[in-house]
């Protein structure tokens, strides 16, 4: 709810595509730096409590421009700020919450935990932008403001009573050794450091649409806020079914297939969208579009992270888990660079004019990552063979895989050991 009325606020000030671009960035850049720290904060400190403390950290940002929108003296500088601070709460806010849940489950269906968590978050993107443009249509903007620090505030309550089993803390040196021994972890284990790279694909080029979703709202689809919440809610939708789909499964086939493929997926839907949206402008056919846009990267992104909640182990699952969560936070990066083509309008290539705008952005993104699916990915045999180094992983902590190279490498430790030396 804060960030579709945060990005309906900042283009109802501008006017401007760049300027949500730029709102984008404010919340990129803390999140790039600090989340690395995140992560060795994470593994350091009492992670129930540190969540606890980020979640009363956002309500009050948030709190603070909900007061400016009533006063009515607020600006886009406002909104930058409050964003720049947002992003840095997050930052240390992520990591804590990805290092914390494995230790509430059974390691065995990491899989279906993975999706049940993703199907919160893709329950909230179908409720909050509804929800968000109802209330920004009808009540005003800093009412949806309010209402959006209410329920951090709400988040940090719970997390008061939250009963979590013992964790162990594994982390012993001063901060920068931590953060260098978090990174030699993540150097000695190739198959983290691809994982993470694609999921910095995906969040870096595809996500970037959503940061351009008012834009196609107001410029390509004529809606207002109430449609254009209706339209984030499309892809929560999608996200939502295929996350209950794969809750309920015990298999669920080939991990790599579904990396590979829901990346592709990913990437062709984002492509159609902008096409759709710039030569078409029917809003039912971008509402159809954006569900599969949910499917796919929910498909991706709960492989992914399941795979990396299944190798890492507890002694450096912040840390790892920090590394992964800054690619997400570099997603409004991607969003600022979305923006900034999106302002272009139109270039000169060979004597003839291409016009940018919304939708080549979002065209170039998705064809970003479908690239990566179909490259790097596709031709990477650990990927395509992530079940046997699944498999290989939780049975015997000295197993080896193959490597890209055709030799072998030990495989990533056990979700319940240690470090490896």
């Amino acid at each position: 709810m804060f960030r579709v009325a945060q990005a309906w606020y900042v283009y109802e000030l501008t006017g401007s595509a760049l300027w949500l671009g730029f709102a984008a960035l404010a919340n990129a850049v803390p999140g790039m730096f600090f989340n690395l720290f995140g992560g060795v904060f994470a593994d350091r400190l009492n992670k129930r409590l540190l969540v606890m403390a980020t979640q009363a950290a956002a309500a009050a940002i948030i709190f603070v421009l909900a007061v400016l929108a009533l006063l009515g003296v607020a600006n886009e500088w406002h909104v930058m700020i409050i964003a720049f601070l947002a992003g840095a709460v997050e930052a240390f806010d992520n990591p804590a919450r990805q290092a914390i849940y494995p230790h509430l489950i059974d390691r065995r269906v990491m899989m279906s935990a993975v999706a049940l968590n993703s199907s919160v978050w893709s329950g909230t993107r179908i409720i909050g932008p509804v929800l968000a443009g109802f209330i920004v249509e009808f009540r005003g903007m800093e009412t949806a403001f309010f209402v959006a620090g209410g329920g951090f505030t709400v988040m940090a309550l719970v997390m008061l009573f939250l009963k979590v089993p013992p964790i162990p803390r594994g982390s012993r040196g001063n901060p920068a050794q931590d953060l260098l021994e978090g990174l030699q972890f993540i150097k000695r284990n190739s198959i983290f450091a691809f994982l993470i790279t694609m999921t910095f694909f995906n969040s870096f080029f595809g996500m970037s649409y959503v940061f351009l979703i008012p834009v196609f709202a107001q410029e390509n689809l004529g809606l207002g806020a109430k449609e254009y919440g209706t339209l984030l809610s499309a892809s929560g939708v999608g996200s939502l079914i295929v996350t209950f789909w794969l809750v309920s499964r015990s298999s669920i086939g080939s991990k790599g297939v579904l990396v590979i493929g829901g990346a592709l997926l990913f990437g062709i839907s984002l492509i159609a969208f902008g096409l759709t949206s710039r030569y078409i402008g029917s809003y039912q056919l971008a509402l159809a579009i954006l569900f599969f846009v949910g499917i796919s990267t929910s498909v991706v992104n709960i492989s992914i992270q399941s795979a990396l909640q299944t190798l890492v182990p507890d002694a450096v699952r912040g840390r790892v888990m920090g590394f992964y969560s800054m690619t997400w936070s570099i997603m409004p990066m991607g969003g600022m660079l979305a923006g900034a083509l999106a302002s272009v309008g139109a270039i000169t290539i060979l004597g003839g004019v291409i016009v940018i705008g919304a939708p080549f952005a979002v065209v170039i993104g998705g064809s970003a990552v479908a690239a990566f699916a179909l490259g790097p990915a596709l031709f990477n045999p650990k990927i395509r063979n992530l079940d046997t180094v699944l498999a290989q992983t939780t049975s015997t902590p000295g197993a080896t895989g193959p490597t890209q190279e055709g030799g072998s490498e030990p495989a990533p430790a056990r979700a319940d050991a240690g470090p490896r030396p």
